[in-house]
């Protein structure tokens, strides 16, 4: 007689993917009574192809969750301090920005790191490393995951897997999510005339969709990188590790200071799940499931960065599977909060930001302009506010 097959591990959610929006998940659940299971492909600390910059909204919604947090983070190195913005338009002008809410640069190898750290030093959260989901599906009896590792089972599944997350596309069947922009990264050192307290963007004429920018992470490292809309790129054919380094050998700003700068490491790229555009009338929940971050298209169109709308919509899904839970209602109908808190707390912000960087990349005139007026300080403080 063959010995009985022992039963699945079982918990009440299971979050698919432990960066930003997984980890801001898992805190929001301390205390709440519930059998967690975080889950991810890597094993930590692995890298995370990005621009490195950590939004202070970010670091306020952690904080609102216990202030230890934000403590924690604060002594996270190597880190720069984001004090001040340098913008240069295409006319070679630049806008100078002064930052008060505190914020910095990370690597995300260090950064999704030390959150991952706070879920294992402050939860009850089963952590499961290099586990990566094959399979996904929902019914009446609950969600039921395939891994690598093995099968278990869970009333709810929250995908914060990424741009090309395994959840959204199992549970969500259609058409591919849309990658509207595309971005490389590459980590430098010897950089002349940088700052470790700014982060500099540049404007080109030629390629106003977008940007490159210069971001000191600490250590004397730079990430430096360059992020087009997808669009632009299949026009013009463009290969975007030849125009990044295209611009650092011939920028009028940045020639003569990367002259003597040395390259750590190949150049990498990443797709960005922009929201505000198309992305805004993809579902982010439906029966079993709910959608976080990359995985439910939600990087800020105008700035290029995620990390603040990760944590802010794993901290909803927290609250939507808490009520979830209680209720032992998991219809695709009882997830409409969490739909609503989503549009209204960061898809309507998304949607401004998308309009306006429709309306300057196409318009080289305007950027220059709106960096001439900014020189005025009542409209500096209003673009900062827009911006920041």
């Amino acid at each position: 007689m063959l010995p009985p097959t022992p039963p699945l591990p079982t918990y009440d959610v299971a979050l698919v993917g432990a960066g930003p929006a997984g980890t801001a998940c898992a805190l929001a659940l301390r205390g709440s009574g519930l059998r967690v299971a975080l889950l991810d492909k890597a094993a930590f600390p692995r890298d995370k192809i990005c621009g490195d910059a950590i939004p202070g909204a970010a670091l306020k919604a952690l904080a609102a969750l216990d202030p230890a947090y934000r403590v924690a983070l604060a002594g996270l190195r190597p880190q720069s301090p984001a004090r001040h913005s340098r913008l240069v338009a295409p006319s070679g002008r630049s806008l100078w920005l002064h930052w008060q809410k505190p914020s910095f640069n990370s690597p995300r190898l260090d950064f999704d790191a030390a959150l991952l750290g706070l879920v294992r030093h402050h939860t009850d959260t089963v952590i499961l490393e290099n586990t990566s989901l094959l399979e996904v599906t929902a019914g009446p009896d609950g969600v039921h995951l395939r891994t690598t590792q093995g099968e278990l089972r869970c009333r709810l599944v929250v995908g914060c897997d990424g741009a090309n997350s395994v959840v959204r596309r199992q549970l969500l069947p259609g058409p591919a999510q849309p990658q509207p922009c595309v971005g490389v990264r590459a980590y430098f050192e010897n950089v002349a005339d940088a700052p470790d307290d700014t982060t500099e963007f540049y404007f080109s004429r030629d390629y106003l969709a977008g940007y490159c920018w210069v971001f000191p992470v600490g250590n004397g490292r730079y990430n430096v990188g360059l992020g087009l809309l997808t669009e632009l790129i299949s026009a013009h054919k463009i290969d975007l590790k030849v125009l990044l380094r295209e611009w650092l050998a011939t920028h009028p700003a940045l020639a003569e200071r990367f002259a003597q700068a040395r390259q750590l490491g190949p150049t990498r790229g990443f797709g960005l799940p922009l929201g505000g555009g198309v992305g805004a009338a993809l579902p982010v929940a439906g029966t079993g499931f709910l959608l976080c971050g990359d995985a439910a298209a939600l990087i800020d169109p105008l700035q290029g960065h995620g990390i603040d709308t990760a944590v802010e919509s794993g901290i909803l899904a927290a609250a939507q599977a808490r009520r979830c839970c209680a209720a032992g209602a998991f219809d695709a109908a009882f997830m409409q909060p969490y739909t609503d808190a989503v549009q209204q707390q960061i898809g309507a912000k998304l949607l401004l930001h998308h309009r306006l960087m429709r309306l300057f990349s196409a318009r080289p005139w305007l950027v220059n302009a709106a960096v001439r007026v900014a020189a005025v300080p009542r409209l500096r403080r209003w673009l900062q506010g827009l911006l920041g």
